[in-house]
């Protein structure tokens, strides 16, 4: 698993406890939990995106299957942009 899918898992669960407790999702809450700098979770748009979804979501039977959709989604496009880069990387080294 890298960092950021690391960081990703880790911030979904936190997440998801704090709605379990009943207790607010906050930047501030996440950062607290995950030991993740607030500034981080507002400039990294998965991050950003995970968090501000959980502040958001409503509550309902379909919440942890939107929840674990979202996660998987997020950390899809984290993985293929990885690729992107490593693709623009190699293609570089072979010019």
């Amino acid at each position: 698993m890298t960092p950021a899918s690391r960081r990703i898992n880790e911030v979904e669960r936190a997440c998801s406890d704090l709605a379990h407790d009943g207790l607010p999702v906050t930047f501030a809450a996440v950062a607290t939990r995950t030991g993740t700098a607030r500034s981080t979770l507002y400039r990294n748009t998965a991050l950003r995106t995970i968090v501000e979804h959980h502040r958001h979501a409503p509550d309902g039977p379909l919440n942890p299957i939107t929840d674990e959709i979202a996660t998987l989604r997020t950390a899809v496009n984290t993985l293929a942009e990885q690729v992107r880069r490593h693709e623009q990387q190699l293609r570089s080294l072979r010019s």
